[in-house]
């Protein structure tokens, strides 16, 4: 079942991590998530996670053929890819790939706000299983930014966040320094300032999207991480008793949070 873009303007729509291995991919978030694959409609290089039949995130190995790094990217929902694309440059966004078009009929690009974080916009229908927050989706979205009002208006400007009817659109609210963005009500995303590098040596010091997973327990998960080829990122802002940040095998930094986390938790121990 879908649903068309107009339905979660603004909102996050998908998740597709970029790697240059796919199977090596599968394999590492299968052991720690529990996901299982099916292969992507666009070739073989892709593939959709799922649970319990459930689409959950993409995994394409295209990091290599479009020489971009090893990342988990967030897209949200359009109605327009070009006027979007195009309202990306006007606030001083940059345009990377696209809009391409994609079958059955949705458009899609990759871009980067004020500070270098990367995002996508999707134009087209979006499945109705997927929603930040559901039970097999991602838990939550974070951006790490430098200034998180400023981000604050440039997603809104951009994604046309608080514009519209509320039933329909996402909304923001300012919270102990942090945007906190809903859709209907629900936190899906926070917008964190902090000090952040655009050509930081190590990429979680960089402006960033990051994703959150839950899972139940997270000292179990993280072992598993560690037991294939994944490893913890040190220091007191990327790790607490409720979450960890890990990067993969091959580079892309996750978040695994505790299954009772939430956006409005905050860190701390």
């Amino acid at each position: 079942m879908v649903l068309v873009a107009a339905d979660v303007i603004g909102a996050p729509c998908w998740l597709s991590l970029a790697a240059r291995d796919r199977q090596a991919a599968e394999r590492f978030y299968g052991a720690v998530l529990g996901w299982t694959f099916q292969q992507g409609r666009f070739g073989r290089a892709f593939s959709v996670a799922q649970v319990d039949g459930v689409p959950v995130a993409g995994i394409g190995a295209v990091a290599g053929e479009f020489a971009v790094p090893v990342a988990w990217t967030p897209y949200f929902a359009v109605d327009d890819a070009d006027a979007a694309a195009a309202r990306v440059r006007e606030r001083g966004g940059t345009v990377g790939v696209g809009p391409v078009s994609y079958p059955p009929g949705g458009r899609a690009a990759l871009v980067t706000d004020l500070e270098g974080a990367t995002f996508g916009i999707w134009d087209g229908d979006v499945l109705a299983a997927w929603s930040v927050g559901a039970k097999w989706s991602p838990a939550w979205l974070e951006l790490h930014t430098g200034n998180a009002f400023d981000a604050a208006i440039f997603y809104g400007e951009v994604l046309g966040w608080g514009q519209g009817d509320s039933d329909g659109c996402c909304d923001t609210s300012y919270e102990e320094d942090q945007v906190v963005l809903r859709r209907r009500g629900q936190p899906v995303a926070r917008l964190n300032s902090g000090p952040v590098e655009e050509a930081a040596p190590k990429p979680q010091l960089r402006p960033r999207w990051l994703v959150h997973f839950k899972v139940p327990d997270l000292d179990r998960a993280v072992a598993l991480a560690q037991e294939n080829g994944g490893s913890t990122v040190t220091g007191p802002e990327w790790g607490t008793t409720r979450q960890v940040t890990l990067r993969d095998p091959d580079g892309g930094l996750f978040t695994l949070d505790r299954s009772y986390d939430t956006p409005n938790a905050g860190q701390g121990a």
